[in-house]
């Protein structure tokens, strides 16, 4: 009688591997020797089991550290004969779909219950002035509803539903492959464990039924480029008494004509004279809601900013509204008149003059005026 292999070596792995090196080592050894990539191989066969057993044992840390302090004593008889669920649970995650093992087990995954309906997404423009109070919008939505007709189950008035004979109403039917025995959807009944012999005549069995229906969004005030509104239950209607799935509005802000925009706040550029900033002056400022009036001191700057508080959005999920920050931009005459000019001459000759402070230095350095 043949001894069986270390479990560790038919793995590939060292004695203090961790799990999750483990798993990799047991994903890889399985692919490798899987009978579907290795057709009328007994040798392939037998070492896709072997694998399977030493990942049953070392993926399980009681009966691991068994095997650690007894060896294959400590754990007694493996045979192996098909996948336990609760050790190879996660079986689908670690070969993935890779040879159609994805419901493996049997009843993990049946399509036969009900289902969550499909969600949906639309979006809508939102000027910046409906930003800043929230508007109310209604809008039109394809979507599929349980046949009104029917209720959704697809009978025609009177009717029952059969069960299925292919699958005998479990919504799978069983198939050899090599030495397993693999469960699937039934391709008679889609899973749903009945066949419909009179169909309703509305929806022709489906019991859905394609509908446009109106619904209301509020966008609330202060809402940003890219926010997703969440309506509940109001997406495609779930299959076989599911619930209904979620709509998602996605909002869209186009850039203002004259507003840049930067979270709360507002940004807005103003053109103001180099002489109206040399003297200060009061210049009118445009906002969503009307004309403000704002102080420019004297001496402004090119660039220089003038905030006005409160005159910005409205704060999302957050209380108080951002500001109004005016962008100065001094500009320059390109026309003079001639008076302009001869005003414009005495004032630089004044600011070229040397100021009373001057003289009394150069005096006193040269010792004389």
């Amino acid at each position: 009688m043949t001894s069986k292999r270390d479990y560790y070596e038919v793995l590939g792995v060292s004695r203090n591997a961790s799990p999750e090196e483990i798993k990799a080592a047991y994903r890889a050894t399985a692919v490798k020797f899987h009978p579907d990539r290795n057709p009328g191989n007994p040798d392939a066969e037998e070492r896709f089991k072997e694998a399977a057993e030493a990942y049953a044992v070392l993926s399980d840390p009681n009966k691991r550290a068994h095997y650690d302090r007894f060896g294959h004593t400590g754990v007694g008889e493996q045979p192996f004969s098909g996948f336990d669920a609760t050790v190879f649970g996660d079986f689908a995650d670690i070969l993935g779909n890779l040879f159609g093992f994805e419901g493996f087990f049997g009843g993990r995954r049946s399509s036969g219950g009900p289902s969550r309906g499909s969600d949906l997404r639309v979006g809508i423009t939102v000027e910046l002035h409906e930003v800043a109070t929230g508007v109310e919008r209604t809008l039109t939505i394809p979507r599929e509803e349980n046949c009104e007709r029917c209720g959704g189950s697809g009978l025609a008035e009177g009717a029952r539903p059969e069960t299925c004979t292919a699958c005998g109403g479990r919504g799978q039917v069983r198939f050899a492959q090599g030495f397993f025995t693999m469960l699937q959807t039934c391709p008679r009944c889609g899973g749903a464990g009945r066949v419909i012999t009179h169909p309703c005549g509305d929806c022709g069995g489906s019991g859905r039924q394609r509908v446009r229906r109106q619904v209301t969004v509020k966008v609330p005030p202060g809402v940003e480029d890219g926010t997703r509104l969440r309506l509940v239950g109001q997406g495609e209607a779930g299959a076989r008494g599911g619930p209904p799935g979620d709509l998602y509005v996605v909002v869209q802000v186009p850039p203002h004509r004259r507003f840049a925009r930067d979270g709360a706040d507002l940004h807005v550029e103003e053109e103001v004279s180099a002489f109206h900033a040399a003297l200060g002056t009061t210049i009118e400022v445009e906002t969503l809601d009307g004309k403000e009036e704002v102080a420019v001191p004297p001496g402004s700057q090119y660039g220089d900013t003038l905030v006005v508080r409160g005159k910005g959005l409205p704060r999302l999920r957050h209380a108080g509204t951002g500001d109004l920050v005016v962008h100065l931009k001094i500009t320059v005459p390109k026309k003079l008149s001639r008076r302009q000019r001869e005003l414009l001459g005495e004032i630089l000759s004044e600011l070229d003059k040397p100021s009373v402070f001057k003289r009394v230095k150069k005096m006193m350095e040269g010792g004389g005026g």
